[in-house]
């Protein structure tokens, strides 16, 4: 089993203590490759440094949506130059959240905007932070898709129905799965994992959050992200080596990385 952690975050602080050690059990457990997700109201060195150490880890940087309101041409201009980074495979993580609207609305849906167009501009996949506002990602993508403004990407840490998922999957997206999906009392999730492509499937820790079942509570880290890949393999019906090796390739294919 090879497996690929889309979305991670082991340059947050919670690994300072033990980062080298994360990174070590993340290859033990089978996670041969993952993408370090930063934030562009910090120095994008935050992130690209894990990428300069690990051969196996990739980058993304973008404005987070809680952070919209931060928005300046100096933050544009950072976010432009990482992008030229040979191993910064994303613009992200961006999007909308009206669950703790930490920026005004308005804000976000702008900054969402302007870092669709910089992608575009850029030829860069996007990486999407959505929550609680489905409806208005969907009405900005479909916006830029109209004035030939491309979208491609993923759907992070997808929280939706099966219905919004199948309306990014037709737009050419990929959907990701993090621990939530194993949660108990996650119907809509399962739902939405059984309804979609499998060919459109990404699996990921966001750690160090949503750690999976069986080790809610604790801090996440991406050797965990087979737990979710088992959770998928279930509801699709297939082995967890075979989910494995679907969700790897997907990966590769969503951030344009060559097998190595």
């Amino acid at each position: 089993m090879r497996l690929f952690d889309s979305h991670c975050h082991i340059n947050d602080k919670a690994f300072d203590a033990d980062r080298d050690e994360v990174v070590l059990r993340m290859r033990e457990a089978g996670v041969e490759k993952a993408v370090v997700v930063g934030d562009a109201a910090l120095p994008s060195e935050e992130v690209t440094r894990l990428s300069d150490k690990y051969g196996f880890l990739y980058t993304a940087y973008g404005l987070h949506p809680h952070d919209a309101d931060k928005w300046t041409q100096e933050i544009a201009d950072s976010i432009e130059a990482a992008m030229r980074l040979p191993k910064m495979v994303a613009l992200g993580e961006i999007g909308l959240d009206y669950h703790y609207d930490f920026s005004p609305r308005d804000v976000q849906k702008q900054v969402f905007t302007k870092q669709l167009e910089l992608a575009h501009r850029l030829d860069k996949p996007v990486i999407m932070h959505i929550r609680e506002a489905h409806g208005d990602a969907y009405e900005i993508l479909s916006a830029c898709i109209r004035r030939g403004v491309s979208v491609k990407g993923v759907m992070h840490c997808f929280g939706g129905s099966l219905e919004s998922a199948l309306e990014y999957v037709r737009m050419g997206l990929y959907v990701s799965f993090s621990g939530s999906l194993t949660f108990k009392n996650a119907p809509v999730l399962t739902r939405a994992a059984e309804g979609l492509p499998i060919d459109r499937l990404l699996v990921e820790t966001d750690c160090p959050y949503m750690a999976p079942i069986p080790l809610r509570g604790r801090r996440n880290e991406p050797a965990y992200v087979r737990y979710v890949c088992e959770k998928l393999a279930e509801l699709k019906g297939v082995s967890a080596d075979e989910m494995a090796e679907i969700c790897y390739r997907n990966t590769l294919n969503a951030f344009n990385i060559g097998e190595n």
